[in-house]
């Protein structure tokens, strides 16, 4: 004997799965309505919405008040590959240090650092040596300087004309 198997649950009034009751105008009104709910209360926390206003914003009305603003969650990918190519130009900003102390000409000892030898090098050498390494080394320069670890005059160095500008590892 065959048994007939029992259909399955009616769908309720009061569901919103699309896939339950698609026909039913009710259903797909209560549907839309969720939705939109839904939807303008995304648009109360999107910074680009005409909708947000400064109180909604989670850095508050000014910027730079809230400890997080400006930075990913903690423990995202966003953050670990940020931390990631931050270690990489440490990296490089390092093996730059060491390329001006291999070809550069010791000039001395530091003002004020007992023990600490300044070495200088021109633009145009570190270029043509360093360029076999990596392809930024203006980019690793400019960070170094911002770290305090080399000096040079002027904004940028462009290659041929600053070749004569003189780079001086500070520490």
């Amino acid at each position: 004997m065959e048994r007939e198997k029992s259909p399955p649950p009616a769908a309720q009034p009061g569901d919103n799965d699309l896939a339950v009751c698609p026909g039913s105008v009710t259903c797909l009104r209560e549907n839309w309505q969720k939705w939109s709910e839904e939807h303008r209360e995304y648009q109360k926390h999107n910074p680009f919405s005409h909708e947000a206003g400064p109180v909604t914003t989670p850095a508050g009305p000014q910027r730079g008040r809230w400890d997080g603003y400006g930075r990913p969650p903690e423990g995202s990918r966003t953050e670990r590959r940020g931390l990631d190519a931050h270690r990489h130009v440490g990296r490089e900003v390092e093996e730059l240090r060491e390329v001006i102390k291999g070809i550069g000409r010791q000039e001395g000892v530091a003002d004020g650092d007992i023990g600490a030898k300044v070495f200088t090098v021109e633009f145009g050498q570190l270029f043509k040596h360093y360029v076999n390494i990596s392809n930024k080394v203006v980019g690793v320069l400019l960070r170094a300087r911002k770290q305090g670890l080399v000096h040079f005059e002027g904004e940028m160095l462009w290659q041929g004309r600053d070749d004569h500008i003189v780079i001086t590892l500070l520490r």
